[in-house]
């Protein structure tokens, strides 16, 4: 659907050490991790200054105030990796009990700061850090997994969830076919270049697909991926733009090549009215985090100039969905 005027997305993979278990070590990880807490109500106030809304897509583990909370809340019918290192489960034993023990595994004080402010969205990170494309899960586990994270939100924060980044950014058409099912309204999906398709998890992560995604955060290889707005399955895509790769002191002398990238793909879609959708991590700002909130202000300094000139306007996922519904019946 075409638009009436060009949109800014900003959604965030809140997950702390869930998002990474697989990958880092906590030991290796945790500077990044503690400074979660400092950086999260910086960019709450950076992003009010300018009037931009965040979607902060949450893995549902965050939620639980305690362990026999998050134990209370898992499914019974658990993700069948056949790689079981991909699975969170097995961590559940070795976590603290609490944010004040535990904060690199539960933030329920960051989630009720998010929460207090109107401006933003708490969406879902599904409740287990879920991938769905990975060899030997089911259908019938992710919804499992989405009811559990609908459930713990609603019973425990009373939020009603309705946007979903997936992990990895792994979607495929049967779990966008439940997340529709179970009242969820939009979704972030991937660019349409072949360096970015999830489906096949092992190529996406081969030397040739890294570099590709490396230069491109830098020149134009795989488009400005500014959007217009279609459903699939019944959820509005909301599709990534460009995730906004940290500062690197390596390559600080193309930090503002990076930028100007960025910049120039929200300038295309504030002229052609379609949607600019940039995403990151929090943590990823955990390191180098001057650097990394100097960059961020810069583009927000530039959505704020294509607002006043081109009517540009920040929407969280859900905002957008519902315009896109309220847009499509008029």
């Amino acid at each position: 659907m075409k638009l009436s005027q060009g949109h800014l997305v900003i959604s965030l993979d809140f997950e702390l050490y869930w998002g990474v278990f697989d990958v880092r070590s906590l030991e290796d990880y945790k500077s990044n991790i503690e400074k979660v807490s400092e950086i999260i109500p910086r960019l709450l106030k950076l992003s009010d200054r300018y009037n931009i809304k965040l979607t902060f897509a949450t893995v549902g583990f965050l939620l639980a105030k305690n362990k026999e909370e998050l134990i209370a809340y898992s499914p019974n019918s658990k993700p069948s990796y056949s790689k079981k290192n991909f699975s969170s489960y097995r961590l559940i034993e070795h976590i603290g009990n609490n944010e004040k023990e535990d904060p690199y595994h539960y933030a329920t004080s960051l989630v009720s700061l998010i929460k207090q402010n109107p401006n933003h969205e708490i969406g879902s990170h599904t409740f287990s850090h879920y991938y769905c494309n990975e060899v030997g899960q089911t259908p019938e586990q992710f919804e499992a997994d989405l009811l559990a994270n609908i459930a713990i939100a609603k019973q425990q924060h009373g939020l009603s969830i309705k946007s979903i980044a997936f992990p990895r950014n792994q979607i495929n058409d049967d779990c966008l076919k439940i997340c529709y099912k179970h009242g969820l309204t939009s979704y972030r999906g991937i660019e349409k270049h072949w360096m970015y398709d999830t489906h096949n998890t092992e190529k996406l992560e081969n030397l040739k697909h890294r570099v590709y995604r490396l230069l491109d955060a830098y020149m134009n290889i795989s488009g400005h991926n500014t959007n217009d707005l279609q459903t699939h399955h019944g959820l509005v895509n909301i599709a990534s733009s460009r995730f906004l790769r940290s500062y690197s002191k390596k390559l600080s002398f193309l930090e503002a090549t990076k930028i100007l990238r960025i910049k120039k793909g929200m300038t295309h879609a504030a002229k052609k009215k379609q949607v600019y959708h940039l995403w990151w991590h929090p943590h990823n700002f955990g390191e180098n985090t001057e650097e990394n909130f100097k960059s961020l202000e810069e583009i927000f300094l530039h959505y704020s100039m294509l607002s006043h000139t081109y009517n540009f306007t920040s929407k969280t996922m859900t905002n957008l969905a519902e315009l896109f519904s309220k847009e499509g019946n008029d």
